[in-house]
């Protein structure tokens, strides 16, 4: 059954909105962790617009499932990773030139500077994914990195407008991972996820987790984390 990684940046926006000391990520965090999430994520930007250096680091320490740091190929961000030491890194764009058409990172382009990245982070003991587009020549690219994981990028099926253009995502999301699956990749899918979208990925048992956090978050606002969480946790074991 694929694992759930709850996405924490939307609870430390709201927090730097008003530049106040809450609602506290870390707390967010261990609430969800407490419903069940069997990873937390976030995304420390280089700007530190959201997740702050302390945010990452005070949940290292508190955290007992797993810790998912998201961030830029650069030196000051592996400087961070090396130093924190997360379960595991995911690589992502955040220039406008790092990007691919569907919001994964280029790796036709980039791809000697991200193997440099996987391969410092990787040597000392950090698995290393990547996000990218659902498509064949980014997904041969990523294999080409040594990279463990990767994680495709769901935003153009999430945000398709008619259900003909979504259909015809979906079916390259299927492709997508049943091509990781043989070239032994971990597969991962996020980006754009909600409770509905989520239940077209029924059978493909090949994802290992869903990583969520705007849908996720937004509802626990209304009805609370715990159960946020562990609607989407029944929405993921029926798949």
């Amino acid at each position: 059954m694929a694992g759930l990684a709850v996405k924490i940046d939307l609870v430390a926006a709201l927090r730097e909105a008003r530049k106040s000391s809450f609602p506290d990520p870390v707390a967010a965090a261990v609430m969800a962790e407490f419903a069940g999430a069997d990873g937390i994520a976030m995304h420390l930007q280089q700007d530190r617009r959201d997740i702050q250096d302390r945010d990452v680091r005070i949940l290292r320490q508190t955290i007992q499932s797993k810790l998912i740091l998201e961030m830029a190929s650069t030196t000051e961000m592996v400087g961070m990773a090396l130093d924190i030491k997360p379960d595991h890194v995911t690589l992502v764009p955040e220039k406008r030139v790092e990007f691919s058409a569907g919001g994964g990172l280029d790796l036709v382009v980039h791809k000697e500077e991200i193997r440099e990245t996987v391969d410092t982070l990787q040597n000392s003991g950090i698995p290393v994914g990547l996000l990218i587009d659902p498509d064949p020549e980014q997904l041969k690219q990523a294999h080409h990195t040594n990279a463990k994981i990767v994680e495709l990028h769901t935003g153009v099926y999430c945000d398709a407008k008619t259900s003909k253009k979504r259909h015809q995502e979906f079916l390259k999301m299927v492709d997508a991972v049943k091509l990781a699956h043989k070239l032994n990749l971990n597969i991962k899918a996020g980006h754009g996820l909600c409770y509905k979208t989520i239940k077209a990925f029924r059978g493909l048992g090949e994802i290992d987790e869903f990583s969520i956090g705007h849908s996720l978050i937004s509802r626990a606002v209304l009805t609370g984390m715990e159960k946020a969480v562990k609607e989407m946790i029944d929405l993921i074991r029926a798949l």
